[in-house]
């Protein structure tokens, strides 16, 4: 869901991982796919690609991979960051769904991706709480128990859901809100699913498009989460040494600076430092926003097609494994009244009305892999881009940890309170999100409105990635490889 920041303000760095920036080389070859940012989408698009004997080049503007989802290393711990939980999880051999897919077109193996299930999760609301884990059965049994008047109602949405093309993008744009009320019609049961789809991954504020909620159901409550052992770097590491087996070029500290273009077409892209790379086409994962303005440096993109939705995260060592202190779900999201508010803060710095929190220990690990050495406890509240861009940096460092205590102070209304029990911290804000990703607003889900079909009014140029529909790690890369084969492989 996030990106990275230490307490040192020092950029996550993995020297295994990165390739030196060349300043002199201007007359570097022709590409048939130059891909914009290492994250999950164009590293899965880079892959596809290679299969099929295209010579690719992903640049990437910062020293490590992963854009949303990577990792870091602080105080001899290793941090993951963006990573509460894989969602779109099935289990091994499964034939159907995206994760699936995805094992399929880029040739891995389901041991490739160490995934390990949750144990069970929950939404708690003011003296009501559904409990749900990676089979809808429980989820139905929890809600006919709650909310008895709503089950056939409940039945009709899932079958609804289930029907829901996810390219159909007149469909896509229909209000959740309304459809909810039309379908299930209790106002607390429809606040009760919203937030667990809105935590992960909807950018528009207050209601939510129709295609973006069916998405989101399907991944958390008809798929599932999961996590792997290791931590995203295991994902990261198998996706790109399988790139880079097939050929594939990753150049690390490669920032784009425009996209070049002859007669109305993208013909290469100009680097910071000045040197030049052509190429067939474009395939962009940095954003609707920030690619239109690399597409036309003398008009600025209109502002209201950026993300407002930005986020506070931290990662607190615990002592003791959550467990030993009595917690032991996966993921809880909490919001402290009946009425669900999806936007950036009207005062202050955050809004700790809402939030998530998840613990990475409490997944069902195989039993060789053994615990995780120390309990962690990871804590997401919606928090201002604009107020946190404007302090100082003393002012800066201050508020994050009045926060930080905030924040915990807010989420122990819901789950056993560790705060006795914590021995190191780090914590992230939204203009640190903007650092790391250049993402407008620090918005960690991208724009409003997505583009499905990934075009843009460049003939080849494309997008994949958040802006283009899909999100989390598995959307992200089936993104990647939608887009890859929709607008890349034609000739």
């Amino acid at each position: 869901m996030s990106q990275p920041l230490s307490q040192t303000e020092q950029e996550p760095h993995d020297q295994s991982q990165t390739d030196s920036a060349s300043s002199t080389d201007a007359s570097l070859p022709m590409y048939d796919t130059v891909i914009i940012g290492a994250g999950m989408s164009g590293i899965a698009a880079g892959i596809r690609l290679a299969y099929y004997d295209q010579r690719v080049c992903i640049l990437e503007k910062h020293t490590t991979i992963g854009g949303l989802n990577s990792f870091y290393r602080l105080n001899r711990r290793d941090y993951d960051v963006g990573l509460h939980a894989v969602t779109n999880f099935t289990e091994k051999g499964a034939k159907k769904g995206p994760f699936s897919r995805i094992l399929r077109q880029l040739r891995f193996k389901w041991e490739d991706f160490g995934l390990a299930p949750q144990r069970r999760s929950r939404i708690a609301f003011p003296g009501i709480n559904l409990n749900f884990d990676n089979n809808i059965d429980y989820l139905t049994s929890e809600i006919r128990r709650e909310f008895p008047h709503c089950i056939d109602r409940w039945q009709n949405l899932l079958a609804g859901i289930t029907d829901y093309d996810d390219l159909d993008q007149t469909a896509f744009e229909i209000s959740a809100r309304e459809r909810l009320n039309e379908t299930l019609g209790d106002p607390l049961l429809i606040n009760m699913l919203l937030c667990p789809l809105m935590w992960y991954g909807n950018p528009r504020e207050h209601d939510m498009a129709w295609g973006q909620f069916c998405i989101m159901f399907r991944s958390i409550f008809l798929e599932g989460f999961a996590r792997p052992h290791r931590g995203v770097r295991l994902i990261l590491k198998n996706l790109i040494k399988k790139f880079r087996g097939l050929g594939g070029e990753l150049k690390l500290r490669h920032g784009v600076a425009k996209i070049l273009t002859e007669d109305g077409t993208a013909v290469g892209v100009e680097l910071e430092n000045g040197n030049r790379i052509h190429c067939k086409r474009i395939l962009s994962s940095a954003g609707l926003v920030e690619t239109l303005r690399m597409c036309d440096a003398t008009s600025e993109p209109d502002p209201r097609l950026a993300g407002q939705m930005s986020f506070i995260e931290s990662i607190s060592v615990l002592d003791k494994q959550p467990q030993e202190l009595g917690f032991d779900e996966t993921i809880v999201f909490f919001n402290d009244s009946n009425d669900f508010h999806w936007t950036p803060p009207a005062e202050g710095l955050c809004d700790v009305r809402t939030g998530v929190i998840c613990s990475p220990n409490n997944y069902v690990y195989d039993a060789a892999e053994g615990k995780l050495p120390e309990g962690i406890m990871r804590l997401t509240t919606i928090a201002s881009f604009d107020r946190w861009d404007e302090l100082d940096e003393a002012a800066y460092r201050r508020e994050k940890l009045r926060w930080y205590d905030r924040s915990l102070e807010s989420c122990v209304r819901f789950v056993p309170d560790f705060r006795q029990n914590v021995i190191d911290m780090d914590m992230f804000t939204p203009t640190t999100i903007r650092r790391f990703t250049w993402h407008d607003n620090g918005a960690v889900y991208g724009a409003p409105d997505k583009i499905l079909d990934g075009t843009t009014y460049i003939p080849n140029v494309f997008l994949c990635g958040t802006d283009q529909g899909f999100v989390g790690i598995i959307g992200a890369m089936m993104s990647g490889i939608s887009m890859a084969n929709l607008h890349c492989l034609k000739d």
